[in-house]
């Protein structure tokens, strides 16, 4: 696995490999890699010639009052990960490297941005739009790997893609769980032992939903709150959104007729923990699922 900090150093080498006909897959992250991560890695490497990992923790994304300087890194620890999974590429730039000097130019999608974890982190997704353009023009990857646990970044991106009309194929790769069901994210590290115990109230109140639905719901606003009655019998989870919405557009629907995806954003403690289901008729993933456009091209 070679590692490659310089923009120009990995586009050349890229190139080269391009002119062969190799293709190549890219899986983007912020590091402090785990089995969610490793299984976009598996995915891109049976497709693909060549994967190329990036790892950037990205400050375009953070707000002011975020944690940035707190979010955890071990890039030693990732690198040998990745080596051993057959990863060839780690692109791994320093901010100087991404933004060497102050960005002018911001992707934004406002609409898509501004519901859900966007009403809670102003200018997020902005951030994120717009560190994941940069990384498809520097890698220009036939196809692009996320995790399905980030729902409302995965249909931004890929109607990003849509919009700009991006050569970019992205794959939405289902959301990789702890035994007792918590999604597995980076921010775990975070959490107490309290804590953890405590967030599996999260993955649960995603099976009262797919419950609630089954045995007849049908109303976006009773089904929010009886999650979030859900959500409020452990002390140390705090909801912050509780929502149901189209599964493809995000946005909110006056009857569950046809598939939605819930939602939710929980503070435990002092982290912040996202999750989501989509409920209602079959659920529908990977390449099938995340309803809309820029699932296949």
């Amino acid at each position: 696995m070679r590692v490659f900090s310089s923009i120009d150093e990995l586009r050349h080498t890229l190139d080269a490999l391009k002119r062969q006909g190799r293709t190549i897959g890219l899986v983007p992250t912020m590091g402090y890699l785990h089995a969610g991560h490793m299984q976009l890695v598996a995915r891109a490497r049976a497709e693909n010639d060549i994967v190329v990992v990036s790892i950037f923790v990205n400050p375009l994304q953070f707000g002011p009052a975020e944690d940035l300087s707190k979010y955890p890194r071990d890039l030693e620890r990732d690198s040998a990960m990745l080596k051993q999974a057959g990863v060839n590429f780690l692109f791994s730039p320093g901010v100087e490297d991404m933004y060497p000097r102050p960005m002018q130019t911001v992707v934004d999608l406002p609409d898509l941005g501004g519901e859900l974890e966007g009403a809670v982190r102003p200018g997020h997704f902005a951030g994120v739009a717009t560190v994941v353009c940069k990384l498809f023009n520097i890698v220009q990857p036939q196809t692009a790997y996320f995790g399905e646990k980030d729902y409302q970044q995965v249909v931004i991106i890929k109607r990003m893609v849509d919009d700009l009309a991006l050569p970019v194929r992205v794959i939405a790769v289902p959301t990789v769980r702890d035994g007792d069901g918590l999604a597995l994210s980076s921010r775990n590290v975070y959490l107490s032992e309290a804590e953890r115990r405590a967030a599996v109230i999260i993955p649960q109140t995603l099976d009262e939903a797919e419950r609630l639905v089954a045995g007849g719901v049908a109303d976006p606003g009773e089904l929010e709150a009886k999650l979030t009655a859900f959500l409020n019998r452990e002390p140390l989870a705090k909801p912050e959104v509780v929502a149901v919405r189209d599964a493809s557009t995000l946005q909110p629907v006056t009857s569950i007729t046809a598939p939605v995806v819930v939602a939710l954003f929980v503070r435990v403690g002092s982290t912040r923990l996202l999750d989501n289901r989509v409920v209602g008729n079959d659920r529908i993933v990977g390449e099938r699922g995340l309803p809309g456009k820029g699932v296949s091209r």
